[in-house]
């Protein structure tokens, strides 16, 4: 299935991506995704970095079927790999989101642009696969609104953050 999510902030890319990339960021991001139980590591790749992040959330909001699948808690590890900066400040990666126990991943492409403004946008554009002979695809739509969700709540926590410091 197809996931398709653009994220904007009121900063320059410069700004975004040393948001993206402090560790203190993503632990909130984190907490305020309602993790129960959360990891952040932060690491240089080269011009870029790789973003780890380890969440158990509850699976209360998916359907009986699939919290068959991943029981009562969903444990998600979201890896980013930014590559280095270009012309203009933005920069492209990759997004691999992965749920423990189960099938389930999206692999996704990034791009951090500069926006209107002086703003900024992260594009995520992937695919969400369950690898689930015959209900692949319900297992996909189940678990499509709350990738969703977590990249909306992705910008609801980096507005906030930016707005702090700013």
């Amino acid at each position: 299935m197809r996931i398709t999510e653009t994220i904007t902030y009121a900063a320059p890319p410069e700004t975004v991506y040393e948001m993206v990339t402090d560790q203190a960021f993503q632990e909130r991001k984190c907490v305020e995704a309602g993790a129960q139980r959360h990891e952040a590591a932060v690491s240089a790749a080269g011009d870029g970095a790789r973003v780890v992040t380890k969440r158990d959330l509850p699976a209360d909001d998916l359907p009986d079927f699939a919290k068959s699948i991943v029981g009562p808690t969903l444990s998600v590890t979201e890896t980013y790999e930014w590559a280095g900066a270009s012309g203009d400040g933005g920069r492209a990666g990759t997004l691999t989101v992965e749920v423990a126990g189960a099938p389930v991943a999206m692999r996704s492409k990034i791009r951090l642009a500069p926006a209107g403004g002086g703003g900024s946008e992260i594009t995520i554009d992937g695919d969400l696969k369950a690898s689930i002979p015959l209900f692949g695809g319900k297992v996909e739509k189940a678990a499509a609104p709350a990738v969703i969700d977590a990249i909306r709540s992705e910008q609801r926590t980096g507005t906030a953050w930016l707005a702090e410091r700013g």
